[in-house]
């Protein structure tokens, strides 16, 4: 069977690849549930330090879920179309956004409805000229399921998000930057050179420090300005415990450059 998402290692960065070209990339189940092995994998390696998430050929990062495949689990009845694609695709989505190590998408191509929530779910995104975006769920009679309805809004504010969601319109990759769905448009030939940029800027500070980051960012979006500062200060508190804060620290000190050992 063809490999759903690959995985090539640039020393300290890993990078992922949704592999179904001849789809446009597009999420069956295998490919969710292959994704979230690759980070299982990730994780667990302290070689790798950060992941840039990218689609196979020049056409799409991802034209989002599978609709034959799903159509069949719709068939089955609500409560198997909710376990089988809502849940699955929600929990890939949480895993990519929760995922401690930094993750970098190197938008190619069209990201359409599952490969738009993706890169609304990834710590930052990189987009190529050439790549198109879309919420078009709409246009088979649903509303987005890998979580669209609640990242872009938050994204981009209530109105600006509703105008994409319930009109399915195509929208280009300018306007995913002024609506803060990426963070760079660049030339096509650059999107991976300039991800990569991204992630070595990252991979100069602390691994453990990036992580308290992302997981006070992540958590305090959904808490109050209150509950926010207790989860900051938390997180602080355990960055307080490591030696890189401490390496850091005299590293500044010392007007030398730091060498963390991530601990």
């Amino acid at each position: 069977m063809t490999e759903t998402v690959l995985m090539k290692r640039e020393g300290p960065i890993a990078v992922l690849i949704l592999n179904r070209p001849e789809k446009l990339n597009a999420l069956n189940y295998a490919t969710n549930d292959r994704l979230m092995e690759r980070l299982d994998e990730i994780e667990d390696d302290n070689s790798l330090r950060a992941v840039v998430l990218t689609g196979a050929g020049d056409r799409a990062f991802s034209a989002g879920g599978d609709i034959h495949e799903f159509a069949q689990s719709v068939k089955a009845g609500p409560d198997i179309a909710v376990k089988e694609f809502v849940r699955r695709g929600q929990r890939m989505t949480r895993r990519l956004e929760s995922f401690t190590k930094p993750i970098i998408a190197a938008v190619n191509g069209l990201a359409f409805g599952g490969g738009c929530e993706i890169t609304e779910a990834v710590h930052l995104a990189v987009a190529s000229n050439m790549a198109t975006f879309s919420k078009p769920e709409i246009n088979i009679g649903i509303p987005p399921t890998f979580g669209g309805t609640q990242r872009l809004p938050r994204l981009a504010g209530r109105k600006r998000a509703l105008e994409l969601l319930l009109t399915g319109d195509v929208f280009s990759p300018e306007r995913a930057y002024e609506l803060g769905l990426v963070n760079k448009v660049v030339p096509h030939d650059d999107l991976m050179p300039a991800a990569f940029n991204l992630a070595e800027r990252i991979l100069r500070h602390s691994p453990v420090a990036a992580a308290r980051i992302i997981t006070a960012v992540t958590r305090g979006l959904n808490a109050t300005i209150t509950e926010g500062l207790e989860i900051e200060s938390e997180q602080f508190g355990r960055m307080a415990a490591t030696q890189d804060i401490h390496e850091g620290l005299s590293a500044w000190m010392d007007r030398r450059r730091p060498s963390y050992s991530g601990l």
